[in-house]
């Protein structure tokens, strides 16, 4: 029986173009993801933070008819622990809080903190007057008593590095953490007020 021809299929040019072009960004990516392995243990940067580093109790004026007036001084430090890298803080928004009632906002705008350097910010933040309910009236009362005033402050900051031709890393800092001052002298007893992990 004479045998039949049979025509081989070749792959159409695109199809090599196609393959190329993929074997080419695959390579691209492995080098780099080993360039920003490399460049992590060159510079091994540590995450920037905010924390309270002071703070002070200027005014706490409470009267029987249930009306608070407060004055709080808070020094907020945006710090970078990196030798290698800058990074730069933006939208920073803090809200001070007493007796689950917020009371004031602390804000700043964009800012850059330089290697291996921090950044404080003194805010002074004066209430209005606060009329109080006869629950918070009575836990004031117990504050007053305890010579012993907590506020809560709370909050984020968008922070970002900046790590030469490895471009940029973008994460929030957040705060949660509780302000104790003596009232009888404003001062501010110290506690851990940090966005660092714990």
């Amino acid at each position: 029986m004479p045998k039949k021809l049979t025509a081989q299929r070749r792959t159409h040019p695109l199809w090599w173009c196609a393959a190329l072009l993929c074997m080419i960004l695959t390579v691209a990516i492995i080098f780099g993801g080993i360039a920003v392995f490399i460049g992590y243990l060159v510079i091994h940067p540590r995450v920037p933070i905010l924390s309270v580093i002071d703070a002070h109790l200027d005014l706490f004026q409470y009267d029987y008819a249930g009306t608070l007036v407060t004055q709080v001084s808070v020094v907020v430090r945006s710090e970078n622990d990196n030798l290698k890298a800058h990074s730069s803080f933006s939208d920073l928004q803090l809200r001070l809080i007493f007796e689950g009632m917020h009371i004031a906002s602390l804000q700043a705008g964009d800012y850059d903190v330089r290697k291996n350097s921090t950044v404080d910010f003194n805010f002074v933040v004066v209430s209005r007057p606060i009329p109080l309910s006869p629950a918070q009236s009575m836990d004031v009362d117990v504050m007053l008593k305890q010579d012993q005033v907590r506020f809560d402050l709370q909050g984020n900051a968008r922070a970002r590095w900046r790590v030469g031709l490895l471009g940029s890393i973008r994460f929030w800092c957040h705060l949660n953490c509780k302000l104790n001052f003596r009232q009888s002298n404003g001062s501010y007893v110290p506690s851990p007020c940090t966005s660092r992990a714990k």
